[in-house]
């Protein structure tokens, strides 16, 4: 082992080789031993020049890759502090073993691996070397080429990869001057790296080479200048030299979706566009060579080979690509109909059993169907002069793609997504079953089909219509197969309120009719489950229908009543959800009255009893919460109280008669199954809470008192149990049962206090006993036994009450402050929930009742500080980011106060401290948008001169000091201490910078990136990806509002929220 690490001696080559083996294959001691060994042999400087040798010497590839890895991290994280002499001779070394090593094609075959590492590790020292201290590269890499195909194959290897490197990979990766200058360098040097690659297509035949260097030209074909491509022969070959050969299509056609994909100048005038005119008539003369226009694609890509599906996917990518970008020019120039020709070809591969390729297609569907819409949203066609027909007179586009776009309609009706509310599905096994997790990425294309389809709809509602009621018809008639159903009544539930209202009642009328039918006529329970999900989806989807039809609407919620009889798997539970659905919808048709019967809601709660019978303890307060919108819809307040009594009667009876027995024997609230139906009474509260706001109070005010005394009960036992027990106790399935009522009866009253808008009754009569309570169980419960949701309702209610609950917030602190934080402050993993709740409470605190800590002791708050210093070093990053938020507007509303400067001396220097460690700590570069923005106010209060107080405290400094220097010193010696390998020029510019009162927070934010840009060059370890979130955040958002403000805009395409489940407070919808 010395040996190997003894640089005055050549290395052993052949010992190296088997301590990497025992690395692999060795005992955990022996693997051990040989790890610290080959860490200690490449972290000698001297490492590197032993690189060569072993790569020539050894013989198996994983001592090789070891070599290679010395190189490479030696480049990535030390190159900066190497000797220049030292740079150019590993230069050498790399370029030596690269040309050794591509010499011949046996020589390539052989170390095909340990090349594509030299290569890489090649690309890395060009990221620091290129092109200012190495300007003869492109120029020496192409003429290299030129002396061998196997040179040529590798060079064009790491082309690909400078190409990558630069283009797609910089960002975060190198500064953004680094980056430009690049850029600029490789564009200039272009015109070589093209005439290499025309040279090697135009005279060379060797298949391997054609194709590499076709994957070279696919990387640089969507930032080279356009001459380039339109102004050689470089298209004319690809068209009608390589695509018609099915060894080189798919690489040819990756290079025409590259090309298809560039956008023209306008300064141009368009006449950029006559050349994607071109490509288009051209490549339609070749496809219908490749793929005769009848064809049935779908059964060819399934009978043919992955190639040939290959084929048809880079097919509708180029297609779709082409006309997404320049489909106005190319309909423009079209006299033979090629247009209308491409897009069937696209209709028939949409049918191609592919998910990728049936994405594609709808994607380039969904943008044309969209298109053709806001032509004209409604109303007769119009007509629009950019299609010409062939006799040249102005043809109407909706009219002209109409014959494809009915196609369209039946590819996606019949490849229809799963809705969401959805969840009887077909499992693998042929098998009808509840679904028990939900498939985002079948949500997510619902979505996007559902907008199509929409359109669609729009644009030949007749169509539409026939489509899918002629599917119904077959279905009925023919006998019908669950996936054809499923997905024709997914499609019918998604197009709701994009038809008239007399062509929507026209349709569903017969669309319903035939499900009830086939309902009847069906045998078999997994049959009548499958049609009931699809009645219940489709009656949900269409409130407008049923609000304006009251009989059927009856009907409707009689229906889903026999349905929450049916114990079918998830046929119960889409019937709760369906009821719900409606119930928001629809919650005025409820509370109407319609002799001679009278309300609807009334005659529900009649039939209530029978009609939860069979549901679950987990369904019946779905049910309570949707009687409890209808409820919420009636205008009159008294009417709503009786209602409201009518609807609690069962549970209210329940809970008086455990109450009663709790009088005379109190053991009976020891039972396991009176904890759990106490829980499931306020669980059901829990749900009409939610919806009746205010007019809750007189039920919460009847059973309030009870509660209470239940939760003080429950927790004295508890406590006594975990006492003796010991804290297993709180497995046991009494205590569990007794935890959950408590839990209940937290949520109940944050449920109430941010849907009630009574603060000063709430504060008055309810904070006084609920708090004597709460808080004195919390402080004295053992850590197992404290409930995470008491923190969340103390922050809820501050939230709601704000100010009115600054005089209650000492004695919460007091209870909560300490005990919680010897919970949370022993390791970052334990209470994941407490710790959430813990710090949210001191956010609202900070927030709404800030003048609170100035009535509590000086070491509580100091406590306070320490914890949201804690907090934002935290490793789980709901945590860290809350911690910030609060010192963020912690320093804002000190700023405002009077204690600011005795804030400021005790406090100010530590917090820049431990912010500018997050700020460079890669556990925390989530944060860094937070990091940056408190950095930037401590500078601005600084450099402002607001600190009126020294801030270096009892240390010894010299005479004029002023807290301006002071800091930037501090953080100058801060920096430099912890980041040895960065020079002083560099930190003295960042931290300069950092004071710079001209930088607004966007350029000062940017500033901070590129210094940790460049540490990354000394940190491996270090991933900056997220350094770059606040804007990739900021384009979602904007991307967001922009995609709901359309959707808002088209009759079916938005589904607003029910108002009844987002408002607070009083107040009714406006749907209705």
């Amino acid at each position: 082992m010395d040996q190997l690490l003894n640089f005055n001696v050549p290395v052993d080559v052949g010992l190296l080789e088997r301590i990497v083996e025992v690395m692999y294959k060795g005992q955990p001691e022996e693997k051990k031993m040989a790890s610290s060994v080959l860490t200690d042999f490449k972290e000698n400087p001297q490492a590197w020049t032993r690189v060569d040798v072993i790569l020539d010497q050894a013989q198996s590839q994983h001592t090789k890759f070891y070599a290679l890895s010395i190189l490479e991290d030696l480049i990535k994280y030390r190159w900066k502090i190497l000797p220049q002499e030292q740079q150019v001779a590993i230069r050498g070394v790399v370029v030596h073993l690269i040309l050794k090593l591509a010499a011949d094609e046996m020589s390539m075959k052989a170390n095909r691996l340990a090349l594509g590492k030299l290569n890489q590790v090649l690309v890395q020292i060009l990221k620091h070397e290129w092109p200012h201290r190495w300007e003869s590269f492109i120029p020496d890499l192409i003429a290299n080429s030129r002396t061998s195909e196997s040179l040529c194959e590798n060079n064009m290897h790491i082309l690909q990869l400078l190409s990558e490197e630069i283009f797609d990979f910089s960002h975060g990766e190198m500064t953004k001057a680094k980056t430009r200058s690049l850029k600029t360098t490789l564009n200039k040097e272009f015109s070589m790296i093209f005439n290499l690659c025309s040279f090697v297509l135009d005279n060379l035949e060797s298949e391997r080479l054609l194709i590499v260097t076709l994957h070279t030209l696919h990387r640089y074909l969507c930032w080279i200048p356009l001459g380039f491509i339109f102004e050689t022969k470089l298209l004319n070959g690809l068209l009608y030299k390589f695509l018609p050969i099915p060894s080189t299509r798919n690489d040819t056609m990756r290079c025409l979706i590259e090309v298809a994909s560039l956008t023209t100048d306008p300064a141009a005038g368009g006449v950029q566009e006559s050349h994607f005119v071109d490509i288009f008539q051209h490549f339609m003369k070749q496809l219908v060579q490749i793929i005769p226009p009848k064809t049935d694609i779908p059964n060819a890509c399934e009978n043919g080979t992955s190639e040939d599906e290959d084929f048809v996917h880079s097919l509708a990518l180029f297609l779709t690509t082409l006309f997404k970008n320049h489909l106005d020019a190319i309909e423009k120039s079209d006299t033979t109909g090629q247009v209308l020709q491409a897009h069937y070809y696209l209709a028939n591969i949409t049918m191609v059993d592919s998910p990728e390729i049936f994405k594609i297609c709808l994607e380039y569907w969904q943008a044309l169907a969209h298109d053709l819409y806001h032509q004209a949203p409604s109303g007769p066609l119009v007509l629009h002069s950019a299609m010409q027909s062939s006799t040249g007179s102005s043809s109407d586009r909706r009219a002209h793609y109409a014959p494809v776009l009915s196609r369209v309609r039946i590819a996606l009706i019949s490849n229809m997504a799963k809705p969401e509310e959805v969840i009887i599905v077909e499992d693998e096994n042929g098998e009808i079953v509840k679904e028990r997790t939900t498939d985002t990425a079948s949500i997510a294309l619902y979505n996007t089909m559902r907008e199509t389809l929409v359109y669609l709809t729009h644009l030949d509602a007749e169509d539409t219509r026939t489509i899918m009621l002629e599917k119904m018809s077959k279905q009925c008639k023919g006998g019908f197969a669950w996936r054809e159903l499923n997905t024709l009544c997914w499609a019918i539930g998604s197009i709701a309120g994009s038809m008239s209202e007399n062509a929507e009642k026209r349709f569903l009328v017969v669309a319903i009719r035939d499900l009830l039918q086939l309902c009847e006529v069906s045998r078999g329970k997994d049959n009548k489950a499958v049609i009931a999900s699809n009645i219940m989806y489709i009656v949900g989807s269409y409130p407008r229908f049923l609000k304006a039809h009251w009989q059927f609407l009856r009907t409707v919620i009689m229906k889903l009543f026999e349905f929450m009889h049916e114990t079918f798997p998830g046929v119960q539970d889409m019937a709760c959800d369906t009821f719900i659905k409606i119930a928001k919808d629809c919650r005025k048709q409820f509370v109407k009255p319609r002799p001679p019967q009278g309300m609807f809601v009334e005659t529900a709660l009649q039939l209530l009893p029978g009609i939860i019978a069979d549901l679950s303890h987990q369904q019946i307060p779905t049910f309570y919460e949707a009687i409890g919108y209808m409820i919420r819809a009636h205008p009159d307040e008294n009417t709503r109280q009786a209602l409201l009594n009518a609807l609690m009667a069962l549970p209210n009876q329940t809970w008086a008669r455990t109450m009663a027995a709790a009088a005379q024997n109190f053991e009976c609230l020891k039972q396991p199954d009176t904890a759990r139906g106490l829980a499931n009474i306020l669980r059901t509260n829990v749900s009409v809470a939610k919806t009746l706001g205010n007019s809750y109070i007189s039920q919460l005010s009847r059973i309030f008192l009870d509660m209470l005394n239940v939760y003080k009960a429950y927790s004295e036992v508890i406590s006594t149990t975990v006492g003796s027990m010991g804290p297993m106790a709180t497995q046991t399935a009494a205590i569990r049962a007794m935890r959950s009522v408590k839990k209940e009866t937290l949520l109940l009253v944050e449920m109430f206090v941010e849907k009630s808008t009574e603060r000063e009754l709430i504060s008055k009569n309810f904070m006084p006993p609920l708090l004597e309570g709460v808080l004195s169980d919390y402080k004295s419960s053992i850590p197992a036994a404290r409930d995470p949701e008491v923190l969340s309702l103390l922050a809820s209610i501050i939230s709601r009450l704000r100010d009115m609950m600054t005089s209650y917030v000492p004695p919460i602190l007091e209870a909560v402050l300490s005990c919680t934080l010897e919970m949370i402050t022993q390791n970052f993993a334990d209470y994941p929930t407490h710790r959430i709740h813990f710090f949210g409470l001191l956010r609202a605190i900070n927030s709404h009742c800030f003048k609170a800590f100035f009535m509590i002791p000086a070491k509580m708050f100091k406590l306070i500080i320490d914890s949201v210093d804690w907090a934002f070093k935290h490793t789980m990053q709901k945590v860290a980011q809350t911690g910030l938020e609060i010192l963020l507007e912690l320093l804002r509303n000190i700023s405002r106060s009077n204690v600011a400067n005795a804030f400021y001396a005790e406090y100010f220097v530590p917090l820049m401290q431990d912010i500018l460690y997050v700020l460079t700590d890669r556990l925390h570069k989530a944060g860094f948008t937070m990091h940056a923005t408190i950095l930037f106010e401590m500078c601005r209060t600084v450099e402002s001169g607001m600190v009126g107080v020294p801030l270096w405290g009892n240390q010894q400094v010299e005479a004029g000091m002023t807290n301006q220097r002071f800091i930037r010193e501090h953080i100058f010696k801060l920096l430099a201490s912890n980041f040895p390998n960065v020079t002083k020029t560099q930190l003295q510019h960042f931290v300069t910078t950092l004071f710079d009162a001209s930088l607004d927070l966007p350029t000062f934010k940017s500033h901070v990136r590129d210094f940790l840009v460049e540490l990354k060059e000394f940190n491996k370890e270090e991933d900056l990806q997220l350094l770059y979130l606040e804007e990739q955040q900021l384009a979602e958002q904007q991307r967001k509002a922009a995609e709901e403000a359309h959707k808002r805009s088209v009759p079916g395409l938005y589904h607003a929220p029910s108002t009844a489940e987002t408002a607070g407070g009083e107040g009714s919808s406006m749907m209705d």
